[in-house]
C-alpha cells in the first residue's frame, strides 16, 4: 500500500512540475513590443466558413485597393490563385459562371476561387463607390486576373 501512495504522490508532483513549466516559462519570455503600429484598413465576417488553398510551389501574395464606380464592373474574368476580400463601403454584386448573383454589403468578406471554371463579373448597382480590399494568394509570375468571355447563360440573358 506505501509504494501505491508514494507513486501516486510521485505522479501528482511531476504533473504539477510539468503544468508549472508549461506556464512559467512563457510568461518569463514574454516581452512588451515598442516602435510598432498598425493600421486596420478594413474588417469584414463571412457567411460561413473560408477555405483559402494556396498555389503549389511559391507565390505572389499581394494587397491592393480597388474602387468600383456606381454604375462600374469589373468585366467578366478569373484568377490563377484564390482571392480574400473584404468589402470596405458600398455592395458588390457577383455574377458568377452559372449565373448565380451574390451581393456583398460592407463589413462581409468573402473567397473567390481560382481557375478558369470560376469566371465571374463584379458590379457596382448602388449609388456610392465600392471599396474593397483584396489578398490574392497567386502562383508566382501570375497576372492578377484574366479576361475571359461570358458563360452561355449570361449571353443568352442578353438576349
Amino acid at each position: 500500500m506505501r509504494r501505491t501512495g508514494t507513486g501516486v504522490r510521485k505522479a501528482c508532483v511531476v504533473s504539477g512540475c510539468v503544468a508549472a513549466l508549461a506556464v512559467g516559462p512563457s510568461s518569463a519570455l514574454a516581452t512588451p513590443g515598442s516602435g510598432v503600429s498598425g493600421t486596420i484598413l478594413a474588417t469584414g465576417t463571412s457567411e460561413g466558413t473560408l477555405n483559402v488553398k494556396a498555389p503549389r510551389g511559391q507565390a505572389d501574395v499581394v494587397v491592393r485597393t480597388i474602387t468600383i464606380e456606381p454604375g462600374g464592373s469589373t468585366g467578366w474574368h478569373y484568377h490563377s490563385g484564390q482571392l480574400i476580400a473584404v468589402v470596405k463601403a458600398g455592395t458588390l454584386t457577383r455574377t458568377m459562371d452559372d449565373c448565380s448573383v451574390e451581393s456583398t454589403s460592407a463589413g462581409s468578406a468573402f473567397i473567390e476561387p481560382s481557375g478558369p471554371g470560376h469566371v465571374h463579373i463584379g458590379r457596382n448597382l448602388g449609388t456610392e463607390p465600392v471599396v474593397l480590399y483584396v489578398t490574392y494568394l497567386l502562383p508566382k509570375g501570375s497576372p492578377l486576373s484574366l479576361d475571359a468571355d461570358a458563360p452561355e447563360c449570361a449571353t443568352a440573358q442578353a438576349q
